[in-house]
């Protein structure tokens, strides 16, 4: 890798690392609130303000991360690369100071809301783990060969697999969850602002059963095959 692309990588790594933080000094104040005896489900009830801010500052840090790999990359593949890199990171070392300002997670296998776009999506710990593992492992790898070759691409059949990977990998973190609030309400009813309160008092008291690891794997398994094309192919071009 050229020195220029390691100055880069770096630079990344470290604002990443700096956004993880960030995010986990709110959720630190959020739990101090919230939580004084420590995070569990089923959740506390909060106002329809505070939920709506925070979908809002996940939207915010989306874009930031998103802005983050469009400055840092220099070819459209590139730009993606150092986003799921950026992401990756930053969702990482969310959970390590997490770790070490509350000691929490318990284990890996803790339970936590993941994400809250376009709805709540709920997981153990080690899932979305491995998930940036493997988007750390495929930036870097589109990085290195790009440093090497110059302007690579992801082919369509690598696309294929990333996205529907992606798709089957969403739905495990939320599909009991969303099965959970659909047997309450219509779609209309949960965007309907005069029933934000009792949506909100409803999803509060959910506590998850059991994560769907055959069609987390599935999904998990498309990312790691178009991995392992994309490097197939890069090697023949070498």
């Amino acid at each position: 890798m050229k020195s220029s692309a390691i100055k880069t990588v770096i630079w990344v790594t470290l604002f990443s690392i700096a956004m993880g933080y960030l995010e986990t000094a709110v959720v630190v104040y959020l739990r101090a609130l919230y939580y004084p005896e420590g995070f569990s489900f089923p959740l506390k009830l909060v106002s329809p303000g505070i939920a709506l801010t925070e979908i809002f500052r996940e939207l915010a840090t989306l874009i930031m991360l998103i802005g983050t790999g469009i400055v840092a990359g220099r070819t459209k593949t590139e730009k993606f690369a150092y986003f799921i890199y950026s992401f990756a990171v930053w969702d990482i070392f969310y959970y390590v100071f997490l770790k070490i300002i509350l000691n929490w997670p318990e284990s890996l296998f803790t339970w936590d809301i993941l994400f809250l776009i376009p709805t709540t999506w709920v997981g153990p710990v080690i899932a979305p783990v491995i998930n940036s593992l493997a988007m750390i492992l495929f930036a870097l790898l589109i990085i290195i060969f790009t440093s090497r070759k110059g302007n690579i691409t992801v082919k369509a059949l690598e696309w294929i697999l990333l996205i529907t990977g992606s798709v089957i990998v969403i739905i495990a973190y939320t599909h009991e969850y969303s099965a959970y609030i659909s047997g309450r309400f219509s779609l209309a009813d949960i965007w309907t602002i005069s029933n934000s309160k009792e949506v909100l008092d409803y999803a509060s008291k959910f506590i998850p059963q059991k994560f769907d690891w055959y069609i987390y794997w599935i999904g998990s398994g498309m990312h790691i095959a178009a991995i392992g094309l994309f490097v197939r192919r890069m090697r023949k071009l070498s």
